[in-house]
């Protein structure tokens, strides 16, 4: 049958659709429901239209506030999980010594690991060191909890580098700080976006280690667990419709450049 070929043909194109489109929904229904009236203080069932919530998104008390609060603890961990995570990267990639293969293993210990186990792990830790748990026991924990992450994606840019691009730079005289900034940065950079990026997400989303170590402080994952007990408002929707959209942005102005600079390179 027609029917039953075309489908064999392009059964690989339905899959990914299927895929994305499960994939999509929550972000729809989040989306779809932070334009709800609810009635009362639950937000699970459509009421009426209403902008409401997005006229005022920092309605809720203390939303926004745990919300700035992810925002500078997921900047200030992508910052200290980027930098190590680059250097510990170009030293696993460029230099032989010992116990180099004993730390490419263990850098995967925190991304094999449970969340929970290493969240006990450092909430032991914490307390046998006497510290107060609070913003920076989350930071430190976030950055840990990053680093592998980023020296993974660092370090697959890192080992498809051409080394001769860096010898030719040697040979026109450049010196080492020369050669790093102008060769091998530019090169590793889309590595270092990209494990920037992906260790802001799981910062910024993390609720199993920030819980342990948190004390007191509550992050924007703790608000939503904490409002979910009593009926999510609708200003949480609108919170994640904004970084949705924001996300997707994003991603759309990374490829345009890509694109843009694929074709002037062709030119």
């Amino acid at each position: 049958m027609p029917v039953l070929r075309w489908i064999r043909r392009n059964l690989v194109v339905i899959a990914g659709l299927l895929t994305l489109a499960y994939m999509i929904l929550p972000n729809i229904v989040v989306m779809v429901f932070s334009f709800n009236k609810p009635k009362g203080r639950f937000n699970y069932s459509w009421q009426q239209f209403s902008l409401e919530a997005w006229k005022d998104p920092c309605g809720v008390a203390d939303l926004c506030g745990s919300l700035s609060l992810s925002l500078q603890i997921a900047f200030w961990a992508t910052l200290g999980a980027t930098a190590l995570g680059t250097m510990i990267a170009f030293a696993l990639v460029r230099y032989r010594f010992r116990a180099r293969g004993a730390i490419n293993s263990l850098i995967f210990l925190p991304m094999a690991m449970p969340e929970v186990v290493m969240a006990a792990s450092l909430l032991t830790l914490f307390l046998n060191m006497g510290a107060q748990l609070g913003f920076w026991t989350v930071l430190i924990a976030h950055i840990m909890f990053c680093l592998s992450f980023v020296v993974t994606a660092v370090k697959a840019r890192v080992m498809s580098m051409d080394p001769r691009l860096e010898e030719a730079a040697r040979d026109l005289y450049a010196g080492p700080v020369q050669t790093f900034v102008r060769v091998t940065l530019p090169i590793a950079a889309p590595g270092i976006a990209a494990g920037a990026l992906l260790a802001f997400a799981l910062s910024f989303d993390d609720f199993i280690i920030t819980n342990f170590n948190a004390g007191s402080t509550v992050t924007f994952p703790m608000f939503v667990w904490g409002s979910a007990q009593r009926g999510t408002p609708v200003q949480i929707n609108v919170i994640g419709t904004a970084m949705f959209v924001i996300a997707v942005l994003m991603v759309l102005v990374g490829q345009l450049i890509a694109s843009r600079r694929k074709s002037n390179a062709r030119n």
